[in-house]
C-alpha cells in the first residue's frame, strides 16, 4: 500500500510543477488560483512522502519519488509546455524510467 501513496505523492510533485509552470504564463486572480494549487499540491506530496516513508527505507522513498516528479515533470514539459524531445533527452528519461523501477525492484 505504502507503495501506491508514494506513487501518488510523485503524482501531486509533477502537479505541484505543472501548477509552478503555469504561473509563468498567467496574471492576477488566475495567478493566484495556480498558486494555491502550488502550495496544495506541494502540502499533499510531501504529507504522503512522510507516510510512505513510515514503512519504505527513506532514501529508496525519496529517490523514488523525487524520480516520478523528474520523469513527470519532463514528459509536462514536452507535451503541455512545448519543451524540446531530443534524442539525449528521451534517453536519458528512459534510464530515469528504468532506474526508478529498479530500485523498486530491489528494495524488500
Amino acid at each position: 500500500m505504502n507503495w501506491i501513496i508514494l506513487f501518488v505523492a510523485g503524482l501531486f510533485e509533477v502537479a505541484m510543477t505543472f501548477c509552478l509552470g503555469k504561473t509563468r504564463e498567467a496574471e492576477g486572480t488566475e495567478l493566484w488560483l495556480w498558486i494555491v494549487g502550488f502550495v496544495i499540491s506541494t502540502v499533499l506530496s510531501m504529507g504522503l512522502l512522510a507516510k510512505a516513508t513510515q514503512t519504505l527505507p527513506l532514501g529508496t522513498a525519496y529517490a523514488i519519488w523525487t524520480g516520478i516528479g523528474a520523469l513527470g515533470t519532463v514528459l509536462i514539459g514536452i507535451f503541455v509546455f512545448r519543451e524540446p524531445a531530443s534524442f539525449a533527452r528521451l534517453f536519458f528519461i528512459a534510464t530515469l524510467f528504468i532506474s526508478i523501477v529498479g530500485l523498486k525492484m530491489v528494495t524488500h
